[in-house]
Formats: structure tokens, C-alpha cells, sequence
């Protein structure tokens, strides 16, 4: 009978270990939400620290570009609205359109819609650390080091941000919304 409890007990052994990191994992993210300031600036320091890693190096040019590449897909989740305006606007034009719709014309001036993320910014600085991290990592090992023409990737990554950002851009602009406080009007407390 100790033959057949020996690997129970081996699998419970691991189980509850993992259970035991993951719970302190969660409890050192909650203690850093707080701390945005601090946060970002870990973020930028390992950045920094890949950064280096790839340029002293003069390898992993596939890993940074993959990585830049996640990094503009995280922000431009955090730069749009988590319900996008294009589509209630296209939804409400077919709704008309079948005569389902029957609510009363409303102006969107006198509506008051806060913007809500559709990646709030804890997340997007937990995944993009986890990415930079785990990219470091990668840094490590000769197998991902693929020779690339490293000008021809930046050239790459230059002209997709400028189109995919010129396009949020043109996107803010056509629905009138901004992400962040800059510009926005500030009530004092009395």
C-alpha cells in the first residue's frame, strides 16, 4: 500500500507547493499596485537591461523584434476604448435601418461615458514585464539567436507603428475620445 500512496502524496507535494508560489506571486502584485510610479520605472530598468543584452551582444534581433511587436499590440489595447465606438454606431444605424430600434434621439454631448480600457494599465504592465522577462531569458540560450538583417526588422517595426498609430490616431480623432487625463477638465475638492 505505501507503493500505490507514494505517488499521491508526490503529486499533493507539488501541487500544494505551486499553489503555495502562485499565492505569494498574487500577494507581491497586489502589494506593487499601488506603486505605478515604481512599477514602470522596473519595467523601463529591464527593458534598459535587454536592451543592452541585445546591443552589446549583437544577437537576438528575432527575440527584440518580437518583443517590440508584443509590447505595440499591448499598447494599443490599453489606447482603445473597451467598447468601441465604431461598432455601437454601426449596430445602432442597422438597428434604424430594421426599425428596431426605438429609443428617443439622444445628443452624445450631454451623455457622460467614461473611458474604460479594454487592457487597464496593471495588466498591461504586468503582461509587458512578463514578456521582457521572458524575452531576457531567451537571451540566454544560442538557439534563439537566428542571424536576421537586424536594419530590415527596424525598418519593419518603424512603418508598422507609424501606420498602426496613425490609424488610433484617426480613430481618437473620428470619435472624440482621449485616453488619457491630458487636456481634460479637473474639479477641485471643497
Amino acid at each position: 500500500m505505501d507503493a500505490s500512496e507514494q505517488p499521491a502524496s508526490a503529486f499533493s507535494n507539488v501541487a500544494s507547493q505551486t499553489t503555495l508560489l502562485a499565492q505569494r506571486y498574487q500577494f507581491y502584485l497586489d502589494q506593487s499596485t499601488p506603486f505605478v510610479f515604481y512599477r514602470w520605472v522596473g519595467l523601463c530598468t529591464l527593458l534598459l537591461i535587454f536592451m543592452l543584452r541585445v546591443v552589446l551582444s549583437q544577437g537576438w534581433y528575432i527575440i527584440c523584434y518580437s518583443l517590440a511587436i508584443y509590447l505595440l499590440n499591448l499598447f494599443l489595447a490599453f489606447l482603445q476604448p473597451k467598447f468601441d465606438p465604431s461598432l455601437e454606431q454601426d449596430m445602432k444605424e442597422r438597428e434604424s435601418e430594421e426599425g428596431i430600434g426605438g429609443d428617443l434621439p439622444t445628443r452624445q454631448d450631454e451623455e457622460f461615458r467614461p473611458f474604460i480600457r479594454r487592457l487597464p494599465e496593471f495588466k498591461f504592465w504586468h503582461s509587458a514585464t512578463r514578456a521582457t522577462a521572458i524575452a531576457f531569458v531567451c537571451t540566454w540560450f544560442s538557439i534563439f539567436n537566428v542571424p536576421v538583417f537586424w536594419p530590415i526588422l527596424l525598418i519593419y517595426f518603424c512603418i508598422l507603428f507609424t501606420i498602426t498609430m496613425r490609424r488610433q490616431i484617426q480613430h481618437m480623432v473620428k470619435y472624440r475620445y482621449l485616453p488619457f487625463d491630458l487636456g481634460k477638465m479637473r474639479y477641485s475638492r471643497r
